[in-house]
């Protein structure tokens, strides 16, 4: 007779090989990270997909925020329903044709609260690699909550990545707690792809002139100090929050704007670290 705990293992190994399997099937998996909440980390994890997209890549997003799934209202698939067959769960398709993947989606509304502990958030994190069906893809964007809790170790400790990039913002205090996310990846002994700094100034709307709310430079700072790539500054631009409200990236919704061609060229960046050399 099988014990309990024999039966636990060999789920677990036959949940690995799936992930393994899984996997395979992506070319480039990239995990978006923050030690900080409220830096804009969704909304670059969602505009650099978006971006992907745009140049070609098959792109797919997992959101591994389990408490604040937004990823979905961002890109205007909220309320949508994934497939389900022999193959596994079917992520839901953006208009531009990326594929994505929420516990926002098996909410019964925006309101409903997720009450869970951490071993249900890690299993939930790895169900998502296991037995969604994400196909073929050039570029998966991980979207981690902030901090170095339960989440984000589950991704990082789940699947072979990349590359990390760290989303910070100009204050002293973010980039305190950004640190740690920096020490965290470096201990697992996987890549920094690079640090963003986002909420960098403040376009006006009416003379287009950038106003440093925040401050400057601690972004450039932080990726010296650390020894990791600088990709870019984003600012705070009314259109980019528009655009993350009505479901409508800013790169796809303002393709000519200022922000829109800052993220276009960290994605050249990424681009030319990870994928261009593979």
């Amino acid at each position: 007779m099988v014990s309990e705990e024999e039966q636990r293992k060999k789920a677990v190994m036959e949940q690995e090989v799936e992930i393994i399997k899984r996997m395979s099937k992506i070319k480039h998996k990239i995990a978006v990270m923050s030690g900080k909440g409220g830096v804009g980390k969704s909304t670059v994890s969602v505009n650099l997909a978006a971006a992907f997209a745009k140049k070609g890549y098959k792109t797919g997003i997992m959101d591994a925020d389990v408490h604040g799934p937004n990823v979905p209202k961002m890109l205007g698939v909220e309320g949508k329903n994934l497939g389900y067959s022999e193959d596994g769960i079917t992520p839901v398709e953006t208009e531009e044709g990326i594929k994505v993947m929420s516990v926002g989606f098996f909410l019964s509304s925006q309101d409903t609260p997720v009450i869970w502990r951490g071993p249900a958030k890690t299993g939930a994190i790895k169900q998502f690699f296991a037995e969604v069906n994400w196909g073929d893809l050039d570029v998966l964007i991980i979207d981690n909550p902030p901090g170095t809790g339960d989440e984000p170790l589950t991704v990082l400790q789940t699947v072979p990545l990349d590359g990390v990039v760290l989303v910070t913002t100009p204050q002293s205090v973010v980039q305190e707690d950004v640190i740690k996310g920096v020490n965290l990846v470096k201990n697992l002994n996987i890549p920094i792809i690079g640090v963003i700094e986002n909420m960098s100034g403040f376009i006006c709307p009416h003379c287009e002139n950038e106003i440093l709310i925040f401050g400057k430079g601690t972004g450039t700072k932080l990726a010296e100090e650390m020894d990791i790539p600088f990709l870019g500054r984003l600012p705070l631009d009314v259109e980019t929050a528009a655009s993350s409200d009505s479901g409508n990236p800013v790169v796809i919704k303002e393709p000519e704007s200022e922000i829109s061609v800052r993220i276009s060229k960290i994605v050249d960046k990424i681009e030319s670290q990870i994928i261009s050399k593979s």
